[in-house]
């Protein structure tokens, strides 16, 4: 049985964002269009049970949105956005595009999701500093909400 909330299938958008991040990585080191990536993505197996438009909306709106998004970032991490890990990157941009264009998702969730999505993925400790730089974005873009 999935969880539900407010008719959003919760295990759902999670498999979506373990794709979306996996089609960040490979997008960012590719250098393909973010439709070629998505073309191939949507063809595995597991993206059947994937909410796919929420796949399609983390991945363009990464993509429309990257220089505002990498722009957020930079006062929070400890280097050239070019310079983290590409997981650790995909993770971060996928997170601050759920920050700072999707509302509707508690932050708590968003960050939630993406220390798991670093676990599975990333290096040993990546979902630590994915954790803090979240952390501090979500306390400048959230303000109202992590108060409350």
């Amino acid at each position: 049985m999935n969880p539900r909330t407010d008719g959003i299938d919760l295990a759902a958008r999670s498999r979506a964002r373990r794709r979306a991040l996996q089609a960040l990585y490979a997008w960012q080191l590719s250098g393909s269009g973010i439709d070629s990536v998505i073309q191939q993505f949507q063809h595995e197996q597991d993206m059947e049970v994937a909410d796919l438009d929420y796949f399609e909306d983390l991945l363009h709106g990464v993509e429309h949105n990257l220089a505002a998004i990498d722009e957020s970032l930079k006062p929070y991490v400890d280097r050239e956005i070019d310079q983290i890990d590409p997981i650790e990157r995909a993770a971060l941009r996928m997170a601050a595009y759920e920050l700072k264009y999707r509302p509707d998702v508690p932050y708590r969730v968003v960050i939630n999701e993406a220390i798991e999505v670093t676990k599975r993925f990333g290096a040993d400790h990546g979902h630590s500093y994915v954790n803090g730089v979240l952390d501090k974005l979500a306390a400048q873009l959230r303000a109202v909400e992590k108060k409350g």
